[in-house]
């Protein structure tokens, strides 16, 4: 990550790693405590660099990328290469934030036909928001400029179906996979009172469960309701289809 800061009370000297992620930590909690609003608008990366796309045309070229995709079209080399490589190793600018979920068949840059530096990528079982994932959001937002914020679902979703067998047959998942699978099974109640079941509920509840993310991610912080008011933002959601590798998006 690059280093960003609050343009009214800066941290001292910022340090590389940890000390670095210290020294934004206390910057916040200064500005919060001044009564203004953390990471304000102004904080940017270090650079200043940014991407010159509106949310409409980060939007479009996901789409073209996920049409070429279906299309077995060619993966762009030069945005995968050495070259790429090393004209983005001092700064990114990437123009879309993206969580999704951690299957191993969901891979966004392949699903979108996107290179190195392009998205700025949080993964969890079940694309679910949590502080760790609203806080990487963030950041794209306040210090990277980013446009545009996707939450992605799929098709045949594991976190989804085992939220679930919690639902329908009281499952003990072990370890804290239970945890992580309970934001969803709201998603899931949903889903079963609109009258699906079996494979329907299934599918159902990973829309559900997308829109649900995306809602909250709309009115999380004024980090992002604020750029999206002004119409410098758009969060949505998807879908993944995992036989067709067609991306439909909604919201």
């Amino acid at each position: 990550m690059q280093t960003f800061h609050c343009p009214d009370c800066q941290p001292r000297r910022p340090a590389p790693g940890r000390r670095a992620l210290l020294a934004v930590a206390g910057a916040t909690l200064a500005c919060t405590a001044a009564g203004l609003p953390p990471l304000a608008a102004p904080a940017r990366a270090a650079t200043g660099a940014r991407t010159s796309l509106t949310a409409e045309q980060a939007l479009e070229r996901l789409k073209e990328g996920n049409r070429s995709y279906v299309s077995s079209g060619p993966l762009h080399q030069e945005e995968i290469g050495r070259e790429r490589r090393l004209a983005i190793a001092q700064s990114q600018t990437p123009f879309c934030v993206m969580i999704g979920c951690s299957d191993s068949r969901v891979p966004p840059e392949l699903l979108f036909g996107r290179g190195l530096g392009e998205l700025f990528i949080v993964r969890n079982a079940g694309n679910t928001e949590g502080h760790t994932s609203l806080g990487s959001v963030e950041y794209a937002v306040a210090a990277l400029g980013v446009p545009l914020v996707v939450v992605l679902g799929h098709e045949r979703c594991g976190a989804v179906a085992a939220a679930i067998d919690v639902v329908e047959r009281n499952a003990v998942l072990p370890g804290v996979i239970s945890e992580v699978v309970e934001p969803i099974i709201p998603a899931v109640l949903k889903a079963r009172s609109d009258g699906h079941s079996g494979t329907a509920l299934l599918d159902q509840a990973v829309e559900e469960n997308v829109r649900r993310v995306v809602a909250r991610l709309q009115t999380a912080s004024t980090i992002i309701s604020e750029p999206q008011r002004a119409g410098r933002l758009k969060v949505v959601g998807a879908r993944y289809d995992l036989d067709n590798g067609e991306v439909t998006f909604f919201n």
